[in-house]
């Protein structure tokens, strides 16, 4: 499946005069000045430091070479972004994990007056928070695991009850964290405390789910227009117990089928719900929906939306774009366009 996504040339506005009120000429006169300097935030103090580095990293490099005027910044904690950020103007955020991800630098980006691109801070907290997140896909009729947050009450107390409501074996996983960060599976009912605790203890919140035999999908989204688009799934098949960070970001340790062999129709019930589950948190620009396709029942349960998706040699959005016939490059300027197309949208 090619997806043509008709990105506008940032570098040549006199192939096609137009007008200077028609909306594509403000895009491309705003472009041009946001060429001027563009800058790639990474690192953080997030556990997903060293992945964000590597995103950021690629993303520099692929901005590099198509002519824009580039300066990352490898961001040791909040506190080193605004000045970072001075005369600049436009920022690819590339900070994974929280504070990055949550809302907060988006927030920050918009008290400054900076576009970015991407979701943002609403959305992007929405996302990151799983356990509000699971109750907005809830009322729109998405199916996610049957579930439990974490809510105060004394942790064995609570653990008897999720064995009790859910059984066993149970995924226990922080609910502000990405990439798999500090996900454990609970096979016996005499480590979950001790597993439990260890993650409240840790990250400061718990969501247990019961565990479905399946497979593990995952959909990248682009907008085109506006309009979510849902590019070819990828399943992955990891050599590890559950596609945890190791498996994620260690060559050979995962496979990756894309376009996921699947069934035509259940292709297009996952590509439907990813859509629904973007547009259900009220994501822009890009984003990636991570899903578990249950074994005996084929249902496509959301997991969970990622709004800055991670963009290193083994990411699934490059992984998936490329499958549709775009480059990294032009995955990367499509997804930069997107922060001032909100901007003339707005």
């Amino acid at each position: 499946m090619k997806i043509t996504l008709h990105v506008r040339s940032l570098r040549d506005t006199d192939q096609h005069p137009l007008p200077p009120d028609h909306p594509e000429a403000i895009l491309r006169l705003r472009s041009i000045k946001l060429k001027e300097k563009v800058a790639v935030l990474c690192g953080g103090d997030s556990p997903e430091r060293e992945v964000s580095l590597a995103s950021g990293r690629r993303v520099a490099a692929a901005l590099e070479g198509l002519g824009y005027r580039v300066v990352r910044g490898e961001i040791e904690d909040l506190n080193g972004i605004v000045p970072f950020l001075h005369g600049v103007d436009v920022a690819f955020n590339l900070l994974h994990g929280e504070k990055g991800e949550d809302g907060t630098v988006q927030l920050l980006l918009e008290a400054m007056e900076i576009p970015y691109p991407g979701s943002g801070p609403l959305a992007s907290s929405l996302a990151m928070d799983k356990p509000r997140a699971r109750e907005v896909f809830i009322g729109k009729g998405l199916p996610v695991p049957e579930g439990m947050p974490y809510t105060g009450e004394g942790i064995s107390e609570f653990c008897s009850r999720a064995v009790a409501v859910l059984g066993l074996p149970l995924v226990l996983k922080p609910g502000n964290q990405g990439s798999s960060v500090g996900v454990e599976i609970v096979h016996k009912a005499d480590r979950l405390t001790a597993a439990a605790a260890e993650i409240l203890d840790r990250f400061g919140s718990l969501l247990v789910e019961r565990y479905i035999p399946g497979r593990d999908l995952t959909v990248g989204i682009l907008e085109r227009d506006g309009d979510p688009v849902a590019l070819p799934i990828v399943e992955m098949r990891p050599k590890r117990e559950f596609y945890d960070y190791i498996a994620k970001y260690t060559p050979g340790m995962t496979e990756f089928l894309v376009p996921a062999p699947l069934p035509p129709v259940v292709t297009t019930r996952v590509q439907e719900e990813a859509v629904a589950a973007h547009r259900a948190l009220g994501c822009r620009g890009f984003s990636r929906v991570d899903f578990r396709l249950g074994k005996e029942d084929e249902i496509p349960y959301v997991l969970e939306v990622n709004t800055l998706p991670g963009m290193t040699e083994l990411s699934d959005l490059p992984m998936a774009a490329a499958a549709a016939g775009i480059s990294f490059p032009e995955l990367v300027e499509y997804m930069l366009q997107s922060a001032f197309e909100t901007e003339v949208n707005d």
